[in-house]
């Protein structure tokens, strides 16, 4: 049974129908790709308050991911860490870093990202830029271990040393 995602879009033009959200379909896209049921997507404006709330709902409902898209920049208006901070139990900041510098080598601005990784009950959170482009590279750097991640939350006690080495006998090391 896949694992529920929700996809929310973080955006003042977007919210107001000033732009279109090409980021967050393209999200959802490939979460659907990966096998993630996406049941929710949403568009909201950069309000700390409205992001927090509607990660914490999605987290008390049946989604085990939320990515977010957007709002991750050095603007005033760029909110969605500290709404994702206020909603999460605690961060992990594996998923943070790895995104940072997958992102650093293709463009060096990326290493202004304030993007934060974490986990409220059993839903992983996780922000993403909100261009089209970077969300798509960001996400496809933590793609490949977001069903463990789920998995974890959800109780699964599946052997993690035997998935470490699965993994690493698709790349070629072992």
């Amino acid at each position: 049974m896949p694992h529920v995602a929700a996809v929310l879009t973080v955006s003042d033009l977007g919210a107001r129908g000033e732009r279109e959200d090409t980021a967050g379909p393209a999200v959802a896209a490939m979460l659907a790709d990966a096998g993630f049921e996406v049941a929710e997507r949403a568009l909201l404006p950069d309000d700390v308050d409205e992001i927090e709330e509607r990660l914490v709902r999605w987290a008390e409902q049946d989604v085990r991911l939320v990515l977010t898209a957007g709002g991750t920049g050095l603007t005033r208006r760029d909110r969605t860490p500290e709404a994702t901070l206020r909603a999460i139990d605690y961060r992990v900041p594996g998923m943070e870093e790895a995104m940072r510098a997958a992102s650093t080598a293709i463009v060096p601005t990326a290493m202004l990202s304030r993007a934060v990784v974490g986990v409220r009950g059993r839903t992983l959170i996780v922000n993403l830029p909100g261009s089209e482009r970077a969300a798509r590279e960001n996400l496809a750097v933590v793609l490949p271990v977001l069903e463990h991640a789920c998995d974890q939350l959800a109780g699964d006690a599946s052997d993690v040393a035997a998935l470490h080495e699965d993994l690493a006998d698709d790349k070629g090391e072992a």
